[in-house]
């Protein structure tokens, strides 16, 4: 194995485990912190860094159509998207988020078709409906413990709003990913700021050392070094293969709840689990495939959400 090949391997596999726990930060941070607060200020303390970055790097704000492209990227990928994903893990829990999140390759595949980027294949029809049993499967233990039906479906739309970002954005002049990054942060933090400042939410400083820890971890960690992993594994890997961390990343997310917010691990929660990466992998992921858009850098969601 080459050395730049091996490096790619290890941060695919560092960022997959390090992705692995912001929905089990994102519990914890809802804990004392509304849902939109919480997004809000996570994403306007990365889009600092990253601004930061950026200024080191020297890279220029795009403008015209690249601007625009930029802002509705971060309207869908993290305005948009983490809106409806911090309301649901308020009673969803991470494990079973993470894994409706693995839905992202194949609602892409599934948007391009509507977009008319892509045709209609079998393999994804199948995906489809694998996808489809396993989050029946999944949603029944949820639904059994009094977790509201809305909860689960604002994860499904975050992760469908995840999907859109990365069509749309293709439609748009390529962008540095850091930039692409920083400017979608900076502008889906703004509307989270201001959607919990419409909602009444208190915009109140956390009190508790874990919730500071959460934050300090989605910020750092979740937002910027995975983000920074990953394009380290862009190098040597094409998009599609480095797509594979959707299908690891719940499979970590699961083990975590379970250790540090006793998410309990029902038969139910692993037979669907598979079955809805089985969808992903035959409708999106699968060798031979043509993917719906081959995502630039700058257009692929790394931090595992």
């Amino acid at each position: 194995m080459k050395d730049g090949e091996r490096a790619a391997l290890i941060a695919f596999l560092v960022q997959a485990v390090l992705a692995g726990g912001n929905a089990i930060g994102i519990r914890f941070s809802n804990r004392e912190l509304e849902p939109l607060w919480g997004a809000g200020l996570r994403f306007a303390l990365a889009a600092t860094i990253l601004l930061t970055v950026m200024a080191a790097l020297r890279l220029a704000l795009p403008r015209g159509r690249a601007l625009f492209g930029s802002v509705l990227y971060g309207l869908f990928n993290f305005g948009l998207s983490f809106a409806l994903i911090y309301y649901g893990l308020v009673r969803v829990q991470a494990g079973l988020a993470q894994t409706l999140l693995a839905l992202v390759p194949l609602a892409t595949l599934l948007l391009a078709v509507l977009w008319r980027q892509e045709r209609v294949r079998a393999a994804a029809v199948i995906g489809t409906l694998l996808a489809l049993a396993g989050v029946a499967l999944m949603s029944r233990d949820s639904l059994q413990r009094d977790v509201p039906l809305t909860s689960v479906l604002a994860v499904v739309c975050g992760a469908f709003c995840f999907a859109q970002a990365l069509v749309l954005v293709r439609r748009f002049p390529g962008v540095h990913p850091v930039t692409m990054n920083a400017v979608g942060m900076t502008s889906g933090a703004a509307v989270l700021l201001t959607a919990a400042m419409a909602a009444g939410d208190p915009l109140v400083i956390p009190q508790r050392i874990e919730t500071w820890l959460a934050i300090g971890y989605l910020v750092v960690i979740g937002s910027v070094v995975v983000f920074l992993l990953y394009l380290v594994v862009l190098q040597s890997w094409l998009a599609t293969r480095a797509a594979y961390g959707f299908v690891i990343i719940p499979f970590i997310t699961v083990l975590l709840s379970a250790w540090l917010d006793d998410e309990p691990v029902t038969i139910n929660l692993v037979l669907g689990g598979l079955l809805v990466l089985a969808g992903v992998y035959v409708g999106a992921l699968r060798p031979g495939l043509t993917p719906p858009a081959e995502q630039d850098p700058g257009t692929d969601r790394s931090d595992g959400h």
